[in-house]
């Protein structure tokens, strides 16, 4: 989205943003989502929240929490692993999919 000329007349009307482009399946935007992820099953959908300032005090609460403590993400499999995860996967997708025909 960030090619498109809408984008790109918008950001050259404000040049005191400064944009960084990386790769979506860069290390760090992988491990912001898991964050948001650990953050939605932790906090968000344990909570029952009433109202929207509710719902906002929970989250600054489970950052406040996180920072105290903080702990790094950890890749715990090697890239081989992952990709002979995702073959079986598909494998098995695929016998699915053959299956249903």
């Amino acid at each position: 989205t960030h090619k498109t000329p809408k984008i790109k007349a918008w950001l050259a009307r404000r040049p005191h943003y400064h944009v960084h482009f990386t790769p979506t399946s860069a290390s760090w935007i992988n491990q912001i989502e898991r964050w948001f992820a650990e953050l939605t099953r932790k906090q968000i959908r344990r909570g029952v929240h009433t109202s929207v300032r509710q719902l906002e005090a929970d989250i600054r609460t489970f950052i406040e929490l996180h920072n105290n403590n903080p702990k790094p993400f950890k890749w715990t499999k090697s890239a081989d692993q992952i990709l002979a995860s995702v073959k079986r996967f598909c494998h098995k997708a695929q016998q699915t999919l053959c299956g249903e025909l």
